[in-house]
């Protein structure tokens, strides 16, 4: 078989997924070079190169591009940062290696001030209503919060406060979630506004649900819908974070989505994407630069964010059950020739596993919690077993872990996702808790109610209610 180099650019399970779909090509030897986070134990082994680049600086990630140029057909990146950051225009600038990701001119996840004028010109139906409030418009603090409180008397109080940069100030707060208080509110506000520009916008309810798409520059190619769990606890409890779980159903909807639902979502992305880029074809797209975060109403959906990378731990849902080989798949890509992507008709679900102290959480329940366990290496082992007895029904993904001394140790972040394939979502459920039960050590805790019945059927009946509003 023909043989080909990819530099993966990896963080957590997300890269993880990367590199697995890529060794399991059927039609190439894939032979890995990968730039981590982390020694991430999944990606030493398969790695035929591995590098560990704490912060994924660009700097570094583009010397140990170089360094394997010779034997590197192309690159792909999975965390956002890098892409931010500029990753591909210095790559391609520097060696001869052509990079799946956009440059950094669309990576819009960059700015969500950005995000909201680029909806406001192309598709102002998505878009809540919102405010920006930007530090340079007035001279104190009494003058700003006279304005945040005259706009939270227009929305009665129920809105989002969201940063424009990713990770700055306090991240985004919800009326009713994070803050009951206009006093509550403006704290959080405030360590926002100290860091740049931050938006105020009505508080949308209905249901989420994760639009993907390859690119080529050319075509948009939307993949199957995805529902991330973004909550801490059970229940949609508790702060948010990078995502507990999520699932996929049999076809290309989720249950509480009618096919009215995807027609719109692909018609609204369609409308950004000839926006972006133009006339004719252009690769500055190419990638995996359509991850949004929908949320359908009862007067249809509504975009809550939009990313330019694979969304994790959505897209984990969907590798393992791609029909085609990957590594063609990306060869379109950068021929630009990408019209479409077959997966099989399965159900997929993802749950996370995470330490005590991910987020700061462990307070919220240190009954259960004996910390004396945490700094003790995870048993991957029965997991891996598991993998043995049910194939490719199962997939076992470390994230935030890496390897000491021949161990595997939890880092702060999400540890270790389990994806479970099946005919339908409770037995891909079953699969998925089942594998999550089998990894032993470092105190991990996880949701017990990703892809539940009961969840499931209670967003169903909230979107029925809706639509009859």
């Amino acid at each position: 078989m023909e043989k080909v180099g990819i530099l993966v650019v990896s963080y957590g399970s997300r890269g993880a997924a990367i590199v697995d779909a890529f060794s399991r090509s059927e039609n190439y030897v894939a032979e890995i070079y990968v730039a981590d986070k982390q020694r991430n134990p999944f990606n030493v082994e398969k790695a035929k190169r591995h590098v560990v680049i704490p912060d994924l600086n660009v700097e570094e990630i583009c010397k140990f591009a170089k360094r394997h140029e010779d034997s590197i057909d192309f690159g792909i990146v999975g965390p956002e940062k890098p892409i931010i950051d500029g990753l591909r225009d210095a790559v391609e600038e520097e060696t001869n290696i052509p990079m799946i990701c956009p440059t950094k001119r669309y990576a819009l996840e960059g700015s969500k001030v950005a995000q909201r004028y680029l909806f406001q010109k192309v598709t102002p139906e998505v878009n809540p209503l919102f405010k920006i409030f930007d530090p340079k418009d007035y001279s104190s603090v009494g003058e700003v919060r006279k304005k945040v409180y005259a706009w939270l008397d227009e929305l009665d109080n129920k809105v989002a406060v969201k940063p424009d940069s990713p990770a700055a100030g306090k991240g985004v707060g919800v009326w009713g979630d994070h803050f009951n208080t206009r006093e509550q509110l403006f704290e959080h506000f405030l360590a926002n506004y100290e860091h740049g520009l931050v938006i105020i916008e009505e508080k949308i309810e209905g249901e989420e649900s994760s639009f993907q798409a390859f690119c080529d520059g050319k075509y948009l190619v939307p993949l199957p819908e995805t529902r991330d769990y973004k909550r801490a606890f059970d229940e949609d409890k508790g702060p948010n974070t990078g995502g507990m779980g999520s699932y996929k159903d049999v076809g290309d909807l989720l249950p509480f989505m009618t096919k009215a639902d995807r027609e719109k979502e692909i018609e609204i992305m369609e409308k950004i994407f000839k926006e972006l880029k133009g006339k004719g074809s252009n690769p500055e797209l190419r990638g995996i630069p359509f991850y949004d975060a929908f949320i359908h109403t009862g007067k249809g959906p509504k975009i809550l964010e939009k990313n330019s990378r694979p969304g994790d731990p959505e897209i984990q849902n969907l590798l393992p059950i791609m029909k085609e080989d990957f590594v063609d798949v990306c060869y379109k890509i950068l021929d630009g020739n990408l019209t479409r992507v077959e997966f099989e008709e399965k159900a997929t679900v993802v749950t996370y596993k995470v330490p005590p102290n991910y987020g700061g959480y462990i307070n919220a329940f240190p009954e259960r919690v004996d910390r004396g366990d945490m700094d003790k290496p995870v048993d991957l082992s029965e997991a891996r077993r598991l993998s043995e007895k049910y194939g490719d029904k199962i997939r076992v993904y470390p994230a935030s872990m890496e390897l000491r001394d021949g161990k595997t140790y939890a880092l702060k972040s999400r540890a270790v996702c389990v994806v479970g394939v099946a005919d339908d979502i409770q037995r891909a459920r079953d699969l998925s808790l089942e594998g999550i039960k089998a990894i032993k050590g470092g105190a991990l805790w996880h949701r017990t109610d990703i892809a539940s019945k009961e969840h499931i059927e209670r967003s169903v009946r909230h979107m029925e209610k809706l639509r009859m509003l």
